[in-house]
């Protein structure tokens, strides 16, 4: 029986050239423990402490030093325009929705109703692939998470 790599750390780039990546949308970047398969074809198990949001550019540390980098995926995205930025972006903030926020856009996940309600809303709504990089949680690096308002 072989026993797969593990990686148990989180890391950066650190000048070492990584020996593998894995290319993982947006959701398949929340993890804690999970085998994966590398683009070059190296099996390994992801066993970490707790959940963890992995970005582009972040590396899985493997027991023996080596590191494998995660990329994001391209996913259907949609990008967003309009008049009123900062209104459309509360509307998305206030549907708890990730989203990638720069001066001229608002990029999300595709979602027709929400979409639907955008465009209500007289956004401009620009279908595309690409890799989705949200905005962290409001306390630093991560997700933010749902919460009951009850």
């Amino acid at each position: 029986m072989a026993f797969l790599p593990v990686a148990s750390t989180v890391g950066t780039a650190d000048g070492e050239a990584p020996v593998d990546a894995v290319r993982l949308d947006y959701a398949a970047r929340l993890l804690r423990r999970k085998r994966l398969t590398g683009e070059g074809g190296l099996s390994f198990l992801i066993d970490l402490e707790q959940v963890t949001s992995l970005d582009h550019g972040d590396r899985l540390v493997l027991e023996d030093g080596r590191s494998v980098e995660v990329l994001a995926a391209d996913e259907p995205l949609v990008a967003i325009t309009g008049p009123d930025l900062a209104r459309l972006a509360w509307h998305i903030g206030n549907r708890h929705t990730p989203c990638e926020i720069s001066s001229t856009r608002l990029v999300i996940q595709r979602e027709p109703v929400m979409e639907k309600m955008l465009s209500g809303l007289g956004a401009t709504l620009t279908p595309f692939m690409g890799p989705f990089r949200p905005e962290g949680g409001a306390y630093g690096h991560g997700r933010t998470m749902g919460h009951s308002h009850g």
